[in-house]
């Protein structure tokens, strides 16, 4: 029996995927949850195993193509004489394997698989299947490659910085369907680009797809009736409890978190959003915080339950993400399961500015910087106190101002006056 094998869903946002590469070539053996393919979704790169035992008789998407979620991107056979058939004629199979068969699923590894490469200095030298087959191409003895992942695990960029002076390996010609049948399992390319008038010049760098995602939530929000209110909060007794704590490895990020999340526990209507069947308030207090790719995009990893977590335990985390996020090797559930957004572009100096709100969120704090500015205090005597400004984004379906007004008051209370309550 002929199974097609399709674009794995790896996040709740994903409508389709890029094949990054092929971790089995056709002809090869398949066993049942073996990872054969690494997929780019809109956030990350994950390994996605099948669960189908058999033949890799025909790739329908090579490495470089995209695809919907649900699309086959390759046809697995149960013996060697159907993987023949498949290869003469792979259109007229895959018509009758959707027709006659289960798809082979296939999901995501909830962490990398490891696998073992040549011996290193314990015996063992720790890689993802990527890593390892493009060492096998390039000849390299993977004990003389220094790893960057988690753990010191090889990833496949660690081999192809080794490999680089040296001459790229002979891809193997994956079968690609051509052909016109429905449906059409062909590599889905990007449109032709509009055309450039001859006076202007510069080049057009296609997006890549976590900015395509990006782009498709920022359009879904124009669909929201949003209103924002600013509030200014004083932060001297805050700047003064992070000059105590930072060599400890707190962040100024982890502390703005908490004071938000414990901030929610007294408003959880903040924490909520807008759904077709009413507002849904969810148990976690999840704190999503804005993260500027270097390949262009914003990921949002998450720190869940942050008014759960002592200060300490928060910043360890929220210095994890960040390095796996640019990695790329955030876990779907650590960046789509935020409840509350927090963006801060105070430390590029920016004072003040509004953000949009992402979607299935009720809210989003935009943070400037901390400026120095002359107040009145409640004496009539004047001073030099710190001030920033932070702007909420509310969706007004299910919050409304007065909401909005007493959440902030809350929060400057408690960086104003209370900011020891975070190290608690």
């Amino acid at each position: 029996m002929i199974h097609p094998f399709e674009m794995p869903v790896m996040s709740s946002t994903m409508t389709e995927g890029k094949v990054v590469a092929w971790l089995k070539q056709v002809g090869d053996y398949v066993k049942a949850n073996e990872n054969i393919v690494v997929v780019e979704s809109d956030k990350s790169d994950m390994e996605a195993e099948c669960f189908q035992e058999g033949y890799l008789a025909a790739i329908l998407v090579p490495a470089g193509g995209q695809a919907p979620t649900g699309q086959p991107i390759a046809l697995i056979a149960e013996t060697i004489e159907e993987m023949q058939a498949v290869q003469k004629n792979p259109e007229q199979y895959l018509n009758q394997a959707q027709s006659a068969a289960e798809p082979v699923t296939a999901t995501a590894s909830p962490t990398p698989a490891l696998v073992t490469a040549a011996p290193g200095p314990n015996g063992r030298v720790m890689a993802s299947p990527r890593a390892k087959k493009l060492a096998q191409e390039y000849h390299l003895d993977l004990s003389q490659v220094r790893g960057s992942g988690p753990y010191g695990r090889i990833v496949a960029e660690d081999v192809l910085k080794l490999a680089a002076p040296k001459a790229p390996p002979t891809p193997v010609a994956p079968v690609v369907v051509t052909s016109q049948p429905v449906p059409q399992p062909v590599v889905v390319t990007p449109p032709a680009p509009q055309p450039v008038s001859p006076a202007a010049n510069g080049t057009i760098t296609p997006l890549n797809t976590l900015q395509q995602a990006v782009v498709r939530n920022m359009v879904a929000s124009l669909s929201v009736p949003v209103f924002r209110v600013t509030y200014a909060i004083t932060t001297n007794a805050l700047d003064t409890l992070y000059q105590q704590i930072k060599a400890k490895g707190v962040t100024m990020t982890a502390l703005l978190a908490k004071a938000i999340a414990l901030t929610l526990t007294q408003h959880p209507l903040m924490n909520s959003c807008y759904t077709e069947q009413g507002i849904h308030r969810p148990e976690a207090i999840n704190i999503a915080v804005a993260v500027a790719m270097d390949d262009g995009g914003l990921l949002t990893p998450v720190l869940a339950n942050a008014h759960q977590q002592d200060i300490y335990t928060l910043s360890r985390t929220w210095q994890d993400l960040v390095k796996r996020a640019r990695m790329k090797q955030l876990q779907p559930h650590e960046y789509n399961s935020g409840t509350f957004t927090l963006s801060n572009l105070g430390m590029f100096g920016v004072e003040q500015f509004d953000a949009i709100l992402p979607p299935h969120q009720g809210a989003i704090l935009a943070v400037g910087a901390a400026q120095p500015e002359v107040v009145a205090l409640p004496d009539g005597c004047i001073a030099v106190r710190r001030r920033l400004r932070v702007t909420l984004t509310c969706d007004h379906r299910v919050i409304y101002g007065s909401h909005a007004a007493a959440f902030l008051q809350d929060l400057a209370k408690l960086i104003e006056a209370e900011p020891q309550s975070l190290v608690l």
